[in-house]
């Protein structure tokens, strides 16, 4: 059996999502991953802990982080799962996306993301840095997918050094 792994990400999930309608064979075990980075609540849980000390957790705005970021992450799994409307597990891990997708991918047969960079050019500046590392470390296929139109041919940014008039 098949299995797929989708990044999904807020702006850009649903045409992971249609990607996966359109080339995932039927009977593909589909895995949704969220990842939601474990930097923001974390830096919230030390200021906190920095500024009043120990002994107040009731009130730490990390909790409150991470509660939010947790229901923010059910509903967009949520709402991917509905757009797929076909059996899929939904998966949500917390720590830095780029290692996290790579490392969940270890197991997949294809892995589908969208570009995370320039979307309004072609070339290599259309990949982030997150999505750079995924590219170039996943241990399976990657189906790169833009997450509107592709820009035109003509934003392919010109050679670096002309053509050799010998060639």
């Amino acid at each position: 059996m098949t299995t797929v792994l989708v990044w999904i990400v807020e702006g850009t999930w649903p045409a992971c999502v249609d990607a996966v309608r359109a080339h995932a064979p039927d009977g593909a075990d589909i895995t949704l991953l969220h990842v939601t980075p474990a930097d923001v609540p974390g830096a919230a849980h030390g200021a906190f802990a920095g500024l009043l000390g120990r002994g107040h957790g009731a009130h730490d705005p990390g909790t409150r982080l991470e509660q939010l970021a947790a229901a923010s992450a059910d509903r967009l799994l949520a709402d991917a799962a509905e757009r797929l409307g076909r059996s899929c597990t939904r998966r949500e891990l917390t720590g830095r996306a780029e290692r996290e997708v790579v490392t969940a991918a270890e197991s997949a047969d294809l892995l589908v993301l969208a570009r995370d960079g320039d979307r309004t050019h072609l070339g290599p500046h259309s990949l982030g840095p997150a999505g750079r590392f995924i590219v170039d470390h996943a241990p399976c296929p990657v189906l790169l997918v833009w997450p509107e139109t592709a820009p035109g041919i003509v934003t392919v940014p010109p050679p670096s050094h002309p053509p050799s008039p010998h060639r």
